[in-house]
């Protein structure tokens, strides 16, 4: 039950570093007045249920609070269960930012500010697996559990030659897919498939990563005063140390923290 009480505290230890937003800006990004924040329960390092009662909590909805404030309009929330999901909530205007994984695919609809943190894209295997390292996994008859549309989905589709990916409509569906199907490997999110190693002694987790998730806000393209601030807003949020404070209150591993962007 501590974190409103957490988050509240920390929006208001930053009030004062807070950039001034344009009107242009906040017209870009909340055009009717609201900001509808597209956020993902797919990834519980960004995003975690409340239990009842309780307020939605993660890094992604304390950012999105924080530029809510910082524009000064109400933030509504738009909830999926999966990343896959949210760039096609597109086309019928759900949403006017997103926090997802930058990807170029996604970036034929969405512009993107620099990554607020990185995490890393693993596999798990069963333990007689004879799977030792990432660099074994794509070899011709190997099938890897992955969920639709997520961020690893969308680079293991160019990346590998050989192996066949299983696509399941979320991550618990690809990992309950990887189990019940006995998949070769189950392509994920490094802290979740750690702790269902963790939880199942059957598994373990491949040493090495396939991929570096870099995780951003997204913004319809053609908003370039709402982008311009959006980027502005992030290198600000890492570097007071507002993304840090975020995923300690939730529990999540303050490291992956993305480093500066490079100046323009």
């Amino acid at each position: 039950m501590r974190h409103p009480i957490a988050i509240g505290a920390l929006l208001a230890s930053f009030a004062a570093s807070a950039l001034a937003a344009p009107p242009e800006a906040t017209r870009d990004l909340a055009p009717d007045g609201t900001l509808r924040a597209a956020i993902n329960y797919g990834n519980s390092v960004l995003a975690q249920r409340p239990a009842a009662g309780e307020e939605p909590h993660g890094v992604s909805v304390e950012l999105a609070r924080e530029l809510g404030r910082q524009l000064g309009v109400p933030v509504k929330f738009v909830f999926y269960n999966d990343a896959g999901i949210v760039p096609a909530a597109l086309a019928s205007n759900a949403w006017d930012i997103a926090f997802l994984a930058i990807d170029p695919v996604r970036a034929q609809g969405i512009a993107f500010t620099a990554p607020y943190v990185v995490i890393e894209g693993v596999y798990l295997v069963a333990t007689d697996s004879p799977l030792h390292a990432v660099e074994e996994v794509d070899r011709p008859g190997l099938r890897i559990a992955v969920s639709t549309g997520s961020a690893y989905d969308l680079y293991l589709t160019r990346a590998l030659k050989h192996a066949q990916l299983v696509r399941f409509p979320g991550p618990t569906a690809a990992t309950e897919g990887f189990e019940r199907q006995h998949l070769d490997a189950l392509a994920g999110v490094k802290q979740p498939i750690v702790a269902f190693a963790a939880a199942h002694p059957d598994t373990r987790v491949l040493p090495g990563t396939f991929m570096a998730i870099e995780q951003a806000i997204g913004t319809p393209q053609g908003r370039s005063a709402g982008l311009s601030y959006l980027r502005g807003f992030v290198e600000q949020m890492k570097a007071s140390g507002f993304v840090t404070k975020a995923l300690a209150v939730t529990g999540q591993d303050r490291s992956i923290v993305a480093p500066a962007a490079p100046a323009p």
